[in-house]
């Protein structure tokens, strides 16, 4: 198995996500308590904790929880769901699924960089750059010039880690249609959808075409990334085969207390989102006024759908000694332009991370704010 790189921003959170006062860049919304959680559940929800037993479970998931995932889609059925541990294992399994020696992949960027290196381990990998001057928005044109007679997969991430980037249905409509054209593979990292403040969500790649990949997990819009469940919904049944033999390698099955947990969080996923969308609605403003009292030293734009975003520093020092030094010496952890580095295109080299979905970032942006003025 080819040797992949360390993963830049595990490596980073490894040194300062638990030891850093304040985590700003989170990318997660703002999670619950078991005891909360537990009190959503319905009767069935509660019947299944309260008597479940700790065995194995399937391959492919609880069949109660794909069904609910199910629900979640449009034209899905439970029988087009896989369950994995977490959104990491399914895209490595997929990636190896679908990737081998002599194929060809693009990948937009920046981008979570798994999504990026293990195509880059498999086979030729060309990358898109999401058009910052726009708004980070995507460039089809450029998506097509980059196919090949041998594309096998165009990876996409929306709403957009780390831009909170999110394409105009158009324009998304038009890329599902080209992969299908195609006889490309769209795999679809749909992990921040149903955190859009000001525009509906885009429709799943996999209601859409026969052959796409969604990308879901409870860890992002849900806010219950200590659960380790996510999935894959695909309508190719055969592909779904070869991702469980896959999976038989990997973690064999999930944990049977996080399935039932997440079975009772999707059965609440209204309450889920609504509870996030509204703690993302009230963090924006104070985000706001934080960088305009700084309009010297930041550009900010509101992501348009998701709970991260990636502004500019305007500062001489430059982004990286901004960000090293604000943690080092307020505890505010920030992610600096680095750690989205791609390989495959140029990438920004003044941007960070901010995370805007946890509760009460007042205090943070208050000590950062100490900080800057002390440094002016």
């Amino acid at each position: 198995m080819p040797t992949l790189p360390d993963f830049k921003l595990e490596t980073y959170f490894s040194r300062w996500e638990f030891n850093a006062r304040y985590h700003l860049t989170a990318s997660d919304a703002q999670t619950i308590a078991m005891s909360e959680l537990l009190e959503f559940a319905d009767e069935d929800g509660r019947r299944r904790w309260e008597t479940l037993a700790l065995g194995y479970t399937e391959t492919r998931g609880l069949p109660a929880l794909r069904e609910e995932i199910a629900r979640t889609y449009d034209v899905v059925v439970p029988e087009d769901v896989m369950c994995f541990a977490g959104a990491e294992e399914a895209i490595y399994l997929a990636m190896h699924a679908l990737l081998g020696a002599g194929d060809h992949a693009v990948v937009l960027t920046p981008n979570y960089q798994a999504a990026e290196t293990i195509p880059l381990s498999l086979c030729e990998v060309t990358g898109v750059a999401l058009v910052a001057e726009s708004n980070w928005s995507l460039d089809l044109d450029a998506v097509e010039r980059a196919l090949r007679p041998n594309t096998k997969l165009v990876s996409v991430n929306f709403p957009n880690n780390p831009t909170g980037a999110v394409p105009d249905p158009a324009t998304w409509q038009r890329l599902v249609r080209l992969c299908d054209e195609r006889g490309i593979t769209l795999f679809s990292d749909e992990v921040y959808r149903g955190l859009e403040l000001d525009r509906p969500s885009l429709p799943q790649a996999a209601d859409l075409s026969e052959k796409a990949l969604s990308l879901n997990v409870m860890s992002k819009a849900y806010g219950l990334p200590g659960l380790r469940i996510g999935w894959i919904a695909c309508r190719d049944r055969a592909l779904l085969d070869k991702l469980e033999r896959a999976k038989h390698y990997t973690s064999i099955c999930n944990s049977a207390p996080s399935e039932i947990l997440a079975l009772i969080g999707l059965r609440a996923r209204d309450r889920l989102l609504e509870r996030n969308r509204g703690i993302v609605a009230a963090n924006l403003p104070l985000f706001e006024e934080f960088f305009a009292g700084y309009p010297d030293l930041f550009a900010f734009d509101r992501p348009q759908g998701g709970c991260v975003c990636y502004p500019r520093y305007l500062g001489a020092d430059g982004v990286e000694a901004m960000c090293t030094e604000l943690v080092e010496q307020a505890g505010v952890l920030l992610l600096p332009s680095s750690i989205y580095h791609s390989d495959l295109t140029e990438t920004p080299p003044d941007r960070f991370r901010v995370g805007v979905g946890r509760l009460a970032p007042e205090e943070a942006l208050g000590e950062w704010s100490t900080w800057l003025d002390k440094r002016r």
